[in-house]
């Protein structure tokens, strides 16, 4: 009998860094840009179903469609429209489209969360409905922005590793070829990566949170006094 295959080896770490650092940050560079063309979409969306309650079945159910899609399913159902089912193009709609549901769902609460004297003493101070949304709705509605965006960055994250089935998926390709080859090795660099850099990007959206949001800060230390 073969000797018993070690749980992790660090050869293939040191050997191996190139390939690993290289989906590293393919992972990351997939990561951002996913979430920011969703931020970009999901704000513009978020304030057109808070203004307009008429819009916020059709567009809640397009957004919450795109989320209950089996990652699988979704690209090989975009395969056609972005012209390769192994592409960039599908793997960052695919992306974009599961953190759709969290920002325009966390926006639109943020928004509705607003205490209505606020806003009514923004009109009596001369503001405009564009100038109250701009300094006074959006700013206060924040906390629940960037409470999604710390929901949507862990699930993107995790699913990027999904995309490692079409060729792409950054650490997932790590995962994958371990599976593949009965390595344990590999598949714990992936995960552990992947934990690592979904740790890493939550604290750096609440140091921005603090950083953008300094009043919230102050309302917390007045609640705990």
């Amino acid at each position: 009998m073969g000797a018993a295959q070690p749980f992790f080896q660090w050869s293939y770490v040191t050997g191996q860094w190139s390939q690993i650092s290289s989906d590293l940050l393919q992972h990351i560079s997939l990561s951002l840009l996913a979430l920011g063309i969703g931020l970009c979409l999901s704000i513009p969306l978020a304030l057109l179903a808070w203004r307009y309650r008429v819009l916020r079945p059709p567009v809640f159910g397009f957004a919450s469609t795109l989320y209950i899609i089996p990652s699988l399913a979704l690209f090989a159902i975009l395969g056609p429209i972005t012209g390769y089912v192994a592409s960039y193009p599908t793997a960052e709609v695919a992306l974009v489209g599961y953190t759709l549901l969290i920002l325009i769902w966390n926006t639109v609460a943020g928004l509705d969360a607003v205490p209505q004297d606020t806003r009514e003493a923004a009109t009596a101070m001369g503001y405009s409905r564009l100038a109250a949304l701009v300094r006074v709705d959006l700013p206060l509605a924040l906390p629940f922005v960037f409470a999604g965006l710390r929901v949507a960055a862990a699930t993107v994250i995790g699913l990027v590793t999904v995309t490692a089935l079409i060729g792409l998926g950054g650490l997932g390709r790590q995962i994958t070829y371990g599976f593949n080859i009965g390595y344990y090795t590999p598949i714990i660099v992936g995960l552990v990566l992947s934990v690592v850099l979904a740790a890493l990007c939550d604290l750096l959206i609440v140091a921005v949170q603090r950083l953008a949001v300094p009043w919230s800060r102050s309302s917390r230390r007045a609640r705990v006094r």
